[in-house]
Formats: structure tokens, C-alpha cells, sequence
């Protein structure tokens, strides 16, 4: 999916946001807070169990399944739709460090570098890019 205000801000740049990963254990932490999210209702194309996607450094990959690679481009930036959905959910998954920069927890975002169908249950295998690692930004 292409974000419209990237978009608008120049049409030529390369689409970084071709699929979108969340980590089930946010569902676990907003369930916790009494908010009421399943698979899916964020917009997520994937949901992970037991790997750190916030934690990676851009240019990760992750083998999905026999198949599929997915290159980890960056932090999904939440934006006010999710507010609609729930009420306080925006302030759940975008929260602030204590130096007062943004922590955005809402899943990371990457391009498919092959394709292949996955399924429910599928292993997730990383593959770290080569040193030295770039920390994740929003895209």
C-alpha cells in the first residue's frame, strides 16, 4: 500500500510499504489495556509470534514459509484512522520515550523480495543484513 500523504510529497519515491508485519504480542500488551484488537484489524498482512520486528535493523530479512522474503524497510507510523477504530488505541501503539521522541509500536513495514504463499503457523526465519546495522525509521 502506498501512503497518500508519501505520495503527495513526491510521487516518485520508491514504494517501501508493500507489506505490512505486526508482532502478536501488541495484540497481547493492547488486550492488556482493555482494547479489543484481532488479527487483521489493524491492517497488518502478517502476524509474527516471538520475533523482536521492532528491534530489527532496516534491510532485515524474513523468510516466511518455504517461499516468501520480505526486506524489512522500516517503523509503520500510525496514523489518526486508528483512533476511529478505538478510542486511545492512536496513544497505545504510538507512545513517547523519556526524552519525549515517538515510539511507534504498531508493526514494521517492508517489499516482498520473493513471493510464495504463506500460511497460518508458517516458521519465520531472520536473516540480518551486514554490519553495521541501521536502526528502524518510519516509512
Amino acid at each position: 500500500m502506498r501512503h497518500r500523504s508519501r505520495v503527495r510529497q513526491d510521487p516518485t519515491q520508491p514504494n517501501l510499504r508493500q507489506v505490512h508485519l505486526i508482532h502478536a504480542e501488541l495484540l497481547d500488551e493492547l488486550a492488556a489495556q482493555d482494547f479489543m484488537v484481532r488479527p487483521g484489524d489493524l491492517g497488518e498482512n502478517v502476524l509474527t509470534c516471538g520475533v523482536d520486528l521492532l528491534g530489527l535493523p532496516r534491510g532485515a530479512q524474513l523468510h516466511l514459509g518455504p517461499e516468501a522474503v520480505v526486506e524489512v524497510t522500516g517503523l509503520r507510523n500510525p496514523c489518526a484512522q486508528i483512533e476511529a477504530f478505538q478510542p486511545g488505541l492512536l496513544r497505545a501503539v504510538l507512545d513517547t520515550d523519556a526524552q519525549g521522541n515517538p515510539v511507534r509500536k504498531a508493526g514494521v513495514m517492508g517489499v516482498v523480495l520473493r513471493g510464495g504463499t504463506v500460511q497460518p503457523g508458517d516458521a519465520v526465519r531472520v536473516v540480518l543484513p551486514a554490519g553495521p546495522h541501521r536502526p528502524l525509521d518510519r516509512v
